[in-house]
């Protein structure tokens, strides 16, 4: 069979590979002058291949569509994508929260692999040349896909792989051409948000303050206050920007705020509340008890003067701040009672969440083509024959972590599991 893939980044090389050793002739069309551009900027650069936790797991990671991966996930595991590339030549090792990267840390050597697997196999690769049209025919009101049209250049195909991507990162050549593709064809998107995404606050003068502040092991919490319910908790590292908060923690939280129901009307009544704990390992009693000893040390410093064993430099004068505790006060005279609202401060930290920052900026897409159309034992489109999918055009996405790169190999390797 003639298979034409559309899309040059992880799920369509995933996919070129897989139809290629299934015994069919390969075309592989990307956009842009190179491939995998989206995947060299993943992991900052240093590739986040997947996590080692079970695949089981993957789906809890998976906060949209996650059962829908069942069978992809079966058919390609993570110890697949591991064994692929040490195949070709790259070691790969753990790191903390399970993410796997490559030892030299660098994703261009994770491309390289991809490249030359497809070098090895034949797959014919033909940069910058963008589809613009998917070609069907209709028999017995069944459409069936039989080719692409690139410019004035008309492709025969048997089967026709989508991995176009979503409309994040759009310098990468991400720039949601797929969904045109598939609505002139029938196919329903579900509406693009950003995922992945930093969170801009109302606090944006205090945000700015705190510009840079890299926090590890702190706890956070997304709360409706208005609902008094915890949309998702986390613990590990967040940051401080210019418009709100970022970092890996937050970017798991955007993840699983995207879908809470009605959230821009609650963004908007200001009901989003980050709760920070910076002290997560301690009790309020603990931390009551180290804030004592360290005031025994200093105890005729001024208050403000007082917490550099506590916290960040560029914490300190907020936390004076929002204390209410008088900043010139000597720490022996400081009560019980500004104790504990210090202690309350420390652990309960809010920052008001204002909204999203633009798709542009975020990791990955959230929607895309509705997973109630494709079959997703084999990837294929339930409305035109032929016609698969592949990676994040498809209404699935998962925290950081690995977890969706895994996404794209798992349903490229599944699309192509072609054979007549």
């Amino acid at each position: 069979m003639k298979v034409v893939i559309i899309g040059g980044g992880p799920a369509g090389m995933m996919a070129a590979i897989s139809a290629r050793q299934n015994g069919n002739e390969v075309i592989l069309f990307e956009k842009m002058k190179s491939l995998g551009r989206k995947l060299l900027i993943t992991g900052k650069g240093r590739c986040n291949i997947t996590s080692s936790l079970d695949m089981g797991e993957f789906i809890k990671n998976t906060p949209c569509n996650g059962m829908f991966l069942h069978s992809c996930y079966q058919n390609y595991t993570n110890q697949d994508i591991i064994r692929f590339l040490e195949e070709q030549g790259l070691k790969v090792k753990e790191e903390r929260g399970n993410r796997i990267f490559p030892v030299t840390d660098k994703s261009e050597d994770v491309l390289k692999c991809f490249i030359k697997k497809l070098k090895q196999l034949g797959v014919v690769v033909k940069q910058e040349t963008q589809i613009t049209k998917i070609l069907v025919k209709s028999e017995d009101n069944i459409k069936r896909v039989i080719g692409v049209k690139s410019n004035n250049e008309v492709i025969e195909a048997d089967r026709v792989i989508l991995a176009t991507g979503g409309k994040s990162y759009p310098l990468t050549g991400s720039t949601g051409d797929g969904y045109k593709l598939v609505e002139e064809l029938g196919h329903s998107v579900i509406p693009i948000k950003p995922s992945l995404v930093p969170l801009t606050s109302y606090e944006k003068d205090m945000c700015q303050q705190l510009q840079g502040l890299s926090l590890k092991n702190v706890g956070i919490q997304l709360v409706d206050i208005e609902n008094n319910k915890i949309i998702y908790k986390d613990f590990g590292e967040m940051l401080f920007t210019h418009f709100g908060v970022s970092g890996p923690t937050i970017l798991s939280a955007s993840a699983h705020l995207v879908h809470y129901p009605k959230i821009k009307e609650k963004l908007k009544q200001k009901s989003i509340k980050l709760i920070i704990d910076f002290k997560p390992a301690l009790t309020e009693e603990k931390l009551d008890q180290r804030i004592l000893r360290d005031f025994k040390e200093i105890k005729n410093k001024q208050f403000k003067n007082s917490l550099d064993k506590l916290l960040p430099q560029k914490l300190i004068p907020i936390i004076v701040s929002k204390s209410e505790i008088d900043s010139s006060k000597q720490v022996n005279s400081i009560t019980k009672e500004e104790r504990r609202k210090l202690i309350k401060l420390l652990k309960n930290f809010v920052v008001v969440i204002k909204d999203f920052r633009p798709i542009e900026e975020a990791i990955i897409t959230s929607g895309g083509i509705n997973t109630k159309e494709i079959n997703p034992k084999t990837m294929e489109s339930k409305r035109v024959k032929g016609l698969y999918f592949a990676g994040e055009i498809i209404d699935v996405d998962s925290y950081t972590g690995g977890f969706n790169l895994q996404i794209a190999y798992s349903t490229g390797y599944t699309a192509g599991l072609l054979k007549e």
